[in-house]
Formats: C-alpha cells, sequence, structure tokens
C-alpha cells in the first residue's frame, strides 16, 4: 500500500431516518466490511449551531444546490415558482439549506469518524449518489433509501437519504473538526 499518505479520515454521520428505521447495525456491518477502521464515534442530537455549521455558506454552494433543483422540477414539469417561491437559483439553495439545517437536528444522528486508505472516495462510493433515485443497487442509499427529491422539494423538506458522508479530503478535515474533540478520537 502507498505509504506517502493515502491513508485518510473521513465523516459518516447516519441521519435521523437511518437512526429511525433501525438501519445503524447494517450501515455499521458495511462500513466495517469494506476494511474501514472505526476512530471516533458518538450518538447525538445535532444542535441548529451545529447543522448550520454543517452545510455550507457560499453563494456557489448555494447556487449548485438552487440550479439542481430548477433541472428537477424543468424535469417533472413542476412549476417552480408555485412550488419554491422564487427562481433564483441562490434563494432556492437557500430553502435547501434550511431544509437540511431543519432534517439533520431533527433527531439523533449516529456519527462516525473512519480511517483507511482512500477513505473519502471509496466511502463516497458505498454510500451512493445524494439523490436516492440516481443512487446505483449496492450502495447504502441504492438499497435503503426510500425518498426522492422532486417529492422532498414539493413538500418543502430534505430528502431523507440515510446518510452524510464528506465529498472531499479538505471537507472532511473540516467536518471532522467541527463534530469531535482531539480527544474523542483514537489513533
Amino acid at each position: 500500500m502507498d505509504k506517502k499518505g493515502t491513508k485518510e479520515k473521513t465523516l459518516l454521520v447516519l441521519k435521523p431516518d437511518a437512526v429511525e428505521r433501525g438501519l445503524v447495525g447494517e450501515i455499521i456491518q458495511r462500513v466495517e466490511k469494506m476494511g474501514f477502521k472505526i476512530v471516533g464515534a458518538k450518538f447525538i442530537r445535532p444542535s441548529e449551531d451545529l447543522g448550520m455549521k454543517h452545510y455550507p455558506d457560499t453563494d456557489e454552494w448555494k447556487k449548485s444546490v438552487g440550479a439542481r433543483t430548477i433541472e428537477d422540477c424543468e424535469k417533472y414539469g413542476i412549476d417552480l415558482m408555485a412550488n419554491m417561491g422564487t427562481t433564483d437559483p441562490i434563494e432556492i439553495g437557500n430553502l435547501v439549506k434550511k431544509w437540511n439545517v431543519d432534517y439533520l437536528c431533527s433527531g439523533p444522528v449516529f456519527a462516525l469518524v473512519l480511517e483507511g486508505f482512500n477513505a473519502v472516495e471509496r466511502l463516497r462510493s458505498l454510500v451512493g449518489n445524494t439523490v436516492p433515485t440516481k443512487a446505483s443497487p449496492g450502495t447504502i442509499r441504492g438499497d435503503f433509501s426510500l425518498d426522492s427529491a422532486i417529492l422532498a422539494n414539493m413538500n418543502g423538506r430534505a430528502i431523507s437519504n440515510l446518510v452524510h458522508a464528506s465529498g472531499t479530503v479538505e471537507e472532511a478535515e473540516y467536518e471532522i473538526d467541527l463534530w469531535f474533540k482531539d480527544e474523542e478520537l483514537i489513533g
């Protein structure tokens, strides 16, 4: 194995729907079967402050999320103005962020720090696409998610997609520092 630094840490958060549906053990089993080492874990109910800091607050992120929502509405013939109250991608991104924070904080979550080679990329592969209807069979979201982006948007709420996994090494470092104190990590 590469000794120059491909060993990484990444964050996995089992969201309220995973906890409520009793999927914590199944998801942890899949993570362990992939060879990840659990170096931190805690069961908590996130505060609104933690939720706000967890989701990006940049115009770039909001515009990207808003643009995807606009595309979904167009694809499914949904009146964007009637459904979202705006056509501005950044304003839509703000709405989606609020829904995400509200959902993340709506119940207990199980947060884990995982370690392994190419951990960020491999974990993202295991959890599947953020939008459950686009997640491949064999992934956590593909096998267990019951929701769709358009249904969530039409009901003014976040997508129930079971888990969050850091998207980049830099994001993982930020999120691990946000969710865990150094003394809560082993190794």
